[in-house]
């Protein structure tokens, strides 16, 4: 099986739960490995449709991690039929919160 990997996606959001995050918004990092079948010549998984669908779903905002990361495997999963295993992982670097914390990160694979 061939896996394709696009990480360190870095993206600044007004996304989380609480209204200082919707006015000064969070940095995000999304890594996201894609599984491919065994075949010859392997289906072609373009890294900038990656890179879109991770944008494209960091711009229409929202109040969880778990949205987002649902939404960016949803829309992987349509792009990339063939894929055999999709995962979707999402880190919110320095969460505001009490504390030296690093991320917070909510990951879905399937």
């Amino acid at each position: 099986m061939l896996q394709v990997s696009l990480h360190g996606i870095e993206i600044h959001a007004p996304i989380g739960l609480y209204p200082e995050e919707k006015v000064h918004g969070n940095m995000f990092e999304t890594n996201v490995d894609i599984w491919l079948p065994d075949e010859q010549p392997w289906p072609f998984a373009d890294y900038t449709e990656v890179n879109k669908v991770v944008n494209d779903v960091f711009a229409k905002g929202g109040d969880l991690l778990e949205a987002v990361v649902y939404d960016i495997h949803t829309s992987l999963k349509t792009l990339f039929p063939f894929a055999e295993k999709v995962r979707v992982q999402v880190k919110k670097l320095k969460p505001p919160m009490p504390g030296a914390v690093g991320y917070a990160a909510v990951v879905y694979e399937s």
